[in-house]
Formats: C-alpha cells, sequence, structure tokens
C-alpha cells in the first residue's frame, strides 16, 4: 500500500510533533496506517456512506488522543492522509466542522489530480516518518 499525504496533513504533523505533549503523534500514525491491509485501514467513521473509496475519520491513541481523517482508493489500495489533529491539550480540538471535512475532501481529489502530493515513507529504523514529494 502507497501512503500519500496533502500539504495540509504534513504542516499540522510537523507542527505537532515539535511540541513535547504531541511527540506520540508520530508513534501512532506510524503504528496505525504503514505496513496494514485495507481491511485493517478501514475502521473508523466513513463520511461519505457506502462510497467504494471511503472517506474515514480515526481515533488514535483513544479518546484523548488524535483524530485523523484519510480517503482509501480501494481498487489501487493507496491510502491519502488529509490531516490531524490533537483531541486534547493547548492545540487540541474535539472535530472540524463539516465545512473543513468537505473542503478537505474536496482538496484531496484535486491534489490527486494534479499529483501535489507527498509521499510517506519510513526510515531505515522505522521510527520517523519521511516525507518526499510527489514528481
Amino acid at each position: 500500500m502507497k501512503i500519500y499525504c496533502l500539504d495540509d496533513f504534513k504542516v499540522e504533523f510537523e507542527k505537532l510533533i515539535s511540541k513535547n505533549s504531541y511527540k506520540s503523534l508520530q508513534k501512532e500514525i506510524i503504528n496505525y496506517f504503514f505496513e496494514k491491509t485495507v481491511q485493517e485501514l478501514s475502521s473508523g467513521t466513513r463520511l461519505n456512506g457506502n462510497s467504494t473509496n471511503p472517506y474515514i475519520k480515526k481515533r488514535l491513541k483513544g479518546s484523548g488522543g488524535f483524530r485523523c481523517y484519510f480517503l482509501l482508493i480501494l481498487k489501487n489500495e493507496d491510502l491519502y492522509l488529509m490531516f490531524v489533529h490533537p483531541k486534547t491539550g493547548s492545540m487540541g480540538a474535539s472535530n472540524i466542522n463539516d465545512d473543513s471535512k468537505a473542503y478537505l475532501y474536496k482538496k484531496v481529489l484535486e491534489s490527486i489530480k494534479s499529483d501535489d502530493l507527498y509521499i510517506l515513507s519510513l526510515d531505515d529504523s522505522k521510527k520517523q516518518i519521511i516525507f518526499k514529494k510527489k514528481p
């Protein structure tokens, strides 16, 4: 499975992991998204009904952890991370509003068409995420 992300995700991710209280985010992303099957990644709340390409919001690290929004393209087995935010702490938020969810969905579809994405991989120790702009 290939994992991609929007610039929105990368910016928020880097901002969060720079804070001590959110350092665990990187480990949570690695543990949940890397080396998983489509079936394992399909859990969470579907935001687009029974679409063949689920748009999912997923809780990471329990109720006080993080909320991650992503799109799964089942045919290609591609995953697109769209946004992440903490649920608690100084940068915490309960949820993003419906307009923001719609904006992210529209943006990910546009980014897929224009190839304006980052490819995610892990470093050799599998402890850090590497972001590389898609050529």
